[in-house]
């Protein structure tokens, strides 16, 4: 029985020194497990030999037992080290949010049209017309006549100025429709050739839009 005392002695102190030296390596769960098994096996061995030095067969064979004991309860004890060191199971990923525009001001030139946009008359162009026109009566006619001729010539005149003017405030105007990300769309008006074409990518820059 001292035998036996002083083996079960031995491998729990094999078992306290297997366990220190493998805590102080960083090893993966298995790695681990493996270097754990081989370790009860080892000292499982150990006591086997110790246990033939036993001068009786039953203590032979209790020293057996206990040593079979002491090599599963090591196998167990790794397979929980193991469960409990094992990652956790990675959670499910979330669903991927539906992207909305990355730029709401931001859209695509579908269309560029160019008109002439009819200027308008103004009060000076009236004015200007009737004077010179009255100039030009007062030199046609005599008396009564002359009264008419002004009169006629400053209407005719008022009106000629009027055509004149907006002829001259006559423009061309570039309508550039552009439509954004999500299918609304706008119209743009430049007095000068912006230098967009179909396909272009603009965005809004305060009441006009440029080229992004």
């Amino acid at each position: 029985m001292k035998m036996q005392t002083f083996t079960l002695a031995c491998a729990a102190a094999l078992v306290s020194l297997s366990f220190g030296a493998t805590a102080q390596t960083a090893l993966s769960p298995k790695a681990q497990y493996a270097a754990d098994t081989k370790a009860a096996k080892t000292r499982y061995d150990g006591d086997l030999k110790l246990c033939a030095d036993e001068t009786s067969s039953n203590a032979r064979l209790q020293c057996r037992r206990d040593a079979k004991s002491e090599y599963d309860k090591a196998l167990t004890e790794a397979k929980a080290r193991m469960s409990t060191a094992a990652p956790a199971a990675a959670p499910a990923a979330a669903p991927t949010p539906v992207s909305q525009p990355s730029c709401p001001d931001c859209g695509k030139v579908v269309s560029v049209n160019v008109t002439e946009k009819q200027g308008e008359g103004s009060a000076l162009g009236v004015i200007g017309g009737g004077v010179a026109g009255a100039l030009l009566g007062q030199q046609v006619g005599q008396g009564a006549g002359k009264d008419l001729a002004t009169i006629a010539g400053a209407v005719g005149g008022a009106y000629a100025g009027k055509k004149i003017e907006e002829k001259v405030r006559t423009h061309k105007v570039w309508t550039v429709n552009v439509q954004y990300g999500d299918g609304s769309r706008r119209s743009f008006e430049f007095s000068q050739d912006p230098g967009l074409i179909v396909g272009d990518k603009v965005r809004n820059s305060g009441d006009s839009v440029v080229r992004d």
